[in-house]
């Protein structure tokens, strides 16, 4: 796994502090004529380097790096280079203690002027690193990264007043040389403390990269813009094959979702439903989301746990459209239409309305069965339910009744012509198929139709005396054919 930035920039000021170490102890292992060459070309070295490196890491940490333009960040926090750059070319003697004296076991430096001046200098560099942590606690959203940012602000003041009694007191041999130095130590303790107490900056995510990956439910990283950082495999193959982009969930997630999010509101199995074209067929996905949040590198970022649930609620959708409807002709069946019926009788009483009910019957069916074969009598059914489909309006409703029986329930008070001319219709429709398809002259539709209040005011009676007037004119069509 690669490592980020914040990573990078802390291995660097570990390095720089450990030269820092390194060099004092070549220093004292050296006769004193040495010390001012060492000093200057690799102590003071390290010491320049390490503020730019902070206030990198700072800023860095902080997320301030987003709000400087590129032709800045990060070339900025590097113009020290210039300056130990500089400093080795001019003989190495402008920054840095080039008086020493031999007192005990140490060579310690003078404590003049330049070396005041250079603490003074260092202990600003050190409060200046409180102003990041300041800007990003007043942008902090939740308290957690408040706290955060409270602790590390107190591991630097912690470290100015260890730099203002070891830098500025001179301790003589009692002390190593440089003992403000070791603020460097503290400032690292406080940093870990908060790393392992607030489990930030680490690198524990390596322990739970198998369960991401090897997890069956598709798990997406979304930071705080609803751009994914990072998808598991199951992710991927779940919405690899949708026309929108994975890579930006506000494009798919629902506005009222979005907005939980964006309010960070735990988020318990809500169900969403996308809609997509492929291959000229409109689909649909229906995913069942769960959201919860987590700082990844100081930034609050909203796990997404997204399970596909398109099988099992079209299987359930399908059953429930079973209970109430053919499954041949996906038309409504029997049960479903006289509830349907009852309520337009209802509803035509209550508003002094009428309403016409046509029942509808296959002529020779089991002629068409034995000739094509059943498969073309359920093409037949089918297609007589399509015209039927077709020819609702938008108070009408069609059913299968059973067998080869159809029915049409019409509301909102329609005419005796209106009605026969529908009637006429579907049978013209109905012939046309059968004659292209089949060749079979015989085969056709005979339609009744009751008018209510006038035939009945009850489903039953309506039925019935439809019915009947069906059975005439399939007699007289009979008696026409012999």
């Amino acid at each position: 796994m690669i490592k980020s930035t914040e990573h990078i920039l802390l291995s660097i000021i570990s390095f720089l502090y450990l030269m820092l170490f390194a060099a004092e102890y070549v220093r004292n292992q050296v006769s004193i004529e040495h010390s001012a060459i060492l000093s200057s070309v690799w102590f003071s070295s390290s010491g320049i380097l390490i503020p730019g490196t902070c206030f990198h890491f700072m800023v860095k940490f902080c997320r301030l790096d987003r709000n400087m333009p590129k032709y800045i960040y990060p070339y900025v926090f590097y113009l020290p280079v210039i300056i130990v750059a500089a400093n080795i070319f001019t003989g190495a003697k402008l920054i840095s203690a080039q008086e020493f004296v031999e007192m005990g076991n140490w060579k310690l430096p003078v404590y003049n002027a330049g070396y005041y001046a250079a603490m003074t200098g260092s202990i600003i560099t050190d409060g200046l690193y409180l102003i990041p942590l300041m800007i990003a606690k007043a942008r902090a959203v939740v308290q957690e990264q408040k706290t955060i940012y409270n602790q590390l602000a107190f591991g630097i003041i912690v470290a100015i007043l260890w730099h203002c009694v070891f830098g500025y007191i001179n301790y003589g041999d009692k002390l190593p040389p440089y003992p403000y130095l070791y603020s460097g130590i503290i400032w690292c303790y406080f940093l870990r403390r908060t790393m392992k107490k607030h489990d930030f900056l680490n690198l524990y995510d390596k322990r739970y990269e198998k369960l991401f990956n090897m997890n069956p439910q598709a798990i997406l990283l979304v930071d705080q813009n609803l751009t994914v950082k990072h998808a598991n495999p199951a992710a991927i193959r779940m919405l690899q094959s949708l026309p929108f982009s994975v890579h930006r969930v506000a494009e798919w997630l629902d506005p009222a979702l979005r907005q939980d999010i964006m309010e960070r509101k735990k988020i318990s199995g809500r169900e969403i439903e996308l809609h997509y074209r492929e291959n000229q067929e409109n689909k649909r996905m229906i995913l069942l989301v769960y959201a919860d949040y987590v700082f990844v590198d100081n930034e609050l970022h909203t796990l997404l746990f997204l399970q596909d649930m398109t099988v099992e609620k079209t299987q359930r959708e399908e059953i429930t459209f079973l209970a109430y409807h053919d499954p041949l002709t996906r038309l409504p069946n029997r049960r479903f239409f006289h509830s349907k019926l009852d309520e337009a009788l209802e509803h035509a009483r209550r508003n002094g309305e009428t309403l016409a009910l046509l029942l509808i019957d296959m002529d020779n069916f089991k002629l068409l069965n034995d000739t094509c074969g059943h498969l073309a009598g359920d093409e037949a059914l089918q297609q007589l339910a399509q015209i039927l489909r077709d020819s609702e309006g938008e108070s009408s409703l069609s059913a299968r009744m059973g067998g080869d029986e159809f029915v049409m329930l019409v509301a909102g008070s329609p005419s005796a012509q209106s009605i026969e001319e529908l009637a006429g219709q579907i049978k013209s429709r109905f012939d046309d198929f059968i004659s292209e398809k089949f060749g079979l002259p015989t085969v056709g539709v005979s339609i009744g139709y009751s008018f209510y209040p006038k035939d009945g005011t009850e489903g039953q009676a309506l039925i019935s005396a439809a019915d009947k007037a069906m059975y005439l004119r399939k007699h007289g069509k009979s008696k026409e054919n012999a």
